[in-house]
């Protein structure tokens, strides 16, 4: 196995599956079942999930709401999220806590780095929600932060599509994948892979980012275990 401790990065977003809103029961249990098959293969798993499923902060402040306002709903969001994960992979076994950056002791933990260690060291996923507990950061940003904190190997973003390509593949028939791509790279493309902030936190750290297709059963497990799956950034 190449990774023993990973972060796989969701957003909230795919958990809508082809609803309009909110979280796709089917979407989730099939999400739990591919992170099962990695925890039973050993890896260590941290969780970050985003909340645009339910509400989004930007959007929410470009309504005219206050921005910390409506940023701190969507960190709320992603607790919602991370409840239900939480309760799919407790339906099939997998033992799982649920930490947040804003204390709300009870229905998960408060984010403490040591706690949060040792649960993946017991074979526990463990589900970071409410973002970095700050407004004006983004789930990336959380992400990146949890990944560095925990000494994650790797962040690995589940998205819709099988990689970082020259262009949008859904827009673009005419668009290449990149197999692997430097961080200077991406950012003189201007590729959308992360918000700036998490991507420069990732590049200061030598964390390495894999974007690949988390809909295509097997995927997680085969990057798990070195495949040449999605695109690496490093």
């Amino acid at each position: 196995m190449k990774y023993r401790r990973i972060l796989l990065k969701l957003s909230g977003e795919a958990l809508m599956g082809s609803k309009a809103y909110g979280i796709d029961p089917e979407t989730i249990s099939r999400y739990a079942h591919e992170i099962k098959t990695v925890v039973d293969a050993g890896a260590q798993v941290g969780i970050v999930i985003g909340g645009g499923n339910i509400f989004r902060g930007l959007q929410g402040a470009e309504g005219g709401m206050d921005r910390v306002q409506a940023d701190h709903m969507g960190m709320l969001a992603t607790v919602i999220n991370g409840l239900a994960l939480q309760s799919s992979l407790e339906r099939i076994g997998v033992q799982t806590r649920l930490q947040s950056a804003i204390e709300m002791d009870k229905i998960c933990e408060p984010f403490i780095r040591r706690r949060a260690v040792r649960h993946l060291e017991k074979g526990r996923v463990v589900i970071f929600s409410a973002g970095t507990g700050n407004p004006y950061f983004t789930t990336d940003t959380g992400a990146t932060l949890r990944a560095i904190e925990i000494q994650a190997e790797v962040i690995l973003k589940g998205t819709r599509v099988d990689g970082i390509y020259t262009a949008d593949p859904e827009k673009d028939s005419t668009a290449t994948r990149f197999e692997s791509i430097s961080y200077t790279e991406v950012y003189e493309r201007g590729l959308n892979v992360m918000d700036l902030t998490a991507f420069t936190l990732s590049q200061e750290n030598d964390l390495p980012i894999v974007v690949f297709d988390m809909n295509k059963q097997g995927n997680l497990l085969r990057v798990v275990k070195g495949d040449k799956v999605g695109t690496l950034v490093s």
